[in-house]
């Protein structure tokens, strides 16, 4: 569950951020690289990204899986693919990415137009297709467990995902 990391101890220098799933974590170092630990099925093992780990700006992380912020603009996920550890169905729309927020189990990302990709759990708010063309100039997101909360620029709010938890 995260708690032992002397596998990777010595990687562990000049740390900048360090985020959590639910049995893993992920260190953002200085030079931009990651070094992650934990459950292999919670986003332990970065192993098949580690290539694309490079510049990493910051990380968000669901119960299950991380995203990646890269220097470009661009996203990096890994971890269980039903918790947003596959963004691959969204990849070519994750470019000039500015900020992600997560639910348990969905990832919702604002881009540098204001407009908004999600991905993930649809039930966890990563299916926005209902409201997508609301969902315009948008300035910032927060979440619960399993509901997304968008903020625009006009002071108005919508939200979408789990109604009980807000969606």
């Amino acid at each position: 569950s995260g708690g032992d990391s002397s596998n990777v101890k010595k990687q562990l220098k000049d740390v900048q951020q360090i985020q959590a799933t639910t049995r893993a974590f992920a260190a953002i170092l200085a030079d931009g690289s990651v070094v992650t630990w934990g459950s292999v099925f919670e986003g332990g093992d970065s192993s098949r990204v580690r290539d694309q780990l490079k510049g990493v700006k910051e990380i968000q992380a669901t119960k299950n899986a991380f995203a990646a912020i890269l220097a470009d603009g661009s996203v990096v996920t890994s971890g269980s693919p039903f918790g947003g550890g596959d963004c691959s169905r969204v990849r070519d729309q994750l470019k000039g990415v500015q900020q992600i927020q997560a639910t348990s189990l969905a990832f919702a990302a604002i881009l540098a137009d204001g407009s908004i990709v999600t991905w993930g759990d649809p039930h966890h708010g990563g299916d926005s297709s209902d409201i997508w063309d609301q969902l315009e100039n948008v300035q910032q997101i927060q979440a619960t467990k399993d509901a997304f909360a968008a903020v625009l620029a006009v002071g108005s709010v919508v939200t979408w995902g789990n109604p009980h938890f807000g969606g």
